[in-house]
């Protein structure tokens, strides 16, 4: 057998070359090192990060000045559901209730300004695109193509109903508005006031239209980022 036969042989009856290739990839579950990376190696996560620093400073030098809420407005919509439970950052009875208090809304005020920084910072990556994609249909998909995504949408979409249902059928409405307000914020609060002018016009119903179209809008954006934080952390899109 001639050496040019021999090396071809060898070649066909050796596999081994032929089977290797990149490692496997791993399972896509949620790996808290992503949302750090994500809320730290990107210019808009890190600028947001510093300016709700920013807030947090003002809120400890001035804590009665009305630029204190700023760091729960920064972080928000995530700052605002400890509003449902019965001890906060205001709970009173004793020096050890008040400190442990500061110390858990502290701490979750770190924690919702690191999840809103990692959406930022899932925001600035940009997906990887098929030719046939639109970026305004990949951009927007986001929005309820995941779990997390959807379950946002849900709430807000309930708070938005009971609003609707205690302006339009309730004798009382209350304050209906605070629910699809805190659901919605940062933005929504800038349909709230862009609604104000409208409870004044001679079409009572105006402000109302105002008001749901904003926190609709508000809604979508916050969504779209939480769908693009979703994704990037691990969650699987689901389909259909």
């Amino acid at each position: 057998m001639s050496g040019r036969a021999r090396r071809t042989t060898l070649v066909i009856t050796n596999p081994h070359r032929l089977q290797e290739g990149p490692p496997m990839p791993t399972s896509d579950r949620f790996r808290p090192r992503r949302l750090l990376a994500l809320a730290t190696d990107s210019l808009p996560a890190r600028a947001y990060l510093g300016l709700v620093a920013v807030g947090v400073a003002v809120l400890s030098l001035a804590p009665d000045s009305p630029y204190a809420m700023a760091p729960a407005l920064l972080t928000a919509p995530l700052s605002f559901l400890p509003v449902v439970l019965p001890f906060g950052a205001g709970t009173v009875g004793g020096g050890a209730a008040e400190a442990g208090a500061a110390v858990l809304w502290g701490g979750w005020l770190l924690l919702c300004a690191l999840v809103n920084a990692a959406a930022f910072g899932a925001l600035a990556r940009r997906p990887g695109r098929t030719p046939s994609a639109r970026p305004r249909r990949t951009l927007l998909a986001a929005a309820v193509d995941n779990w997390p995504a959807r379950v946002y949408v849900a709430v807000v979409a309930a708070a938005l109903g009971t609003f609707l249902y205690a302006v339009l059928l309730s004798p009382d409405p209350g304050f209906a508005g605070i629910w699809p307000l805190l659901a919605a914020a940062p933005l929504s609060f800038l349909a709230a006031a862009a609604s104000a002018p409208a409870e004044y016009h001679s079409l009572p119903w105006l402000g109302t239209l105002v008001f749901s179209a904003g926190v609709v809008l508000a809604a979508l954006v916050n969504a779209v980022l939480i769908g693009r934080l979703a994704r990037r952390i691990g969650s699987t899109p689901t389909r259909g």
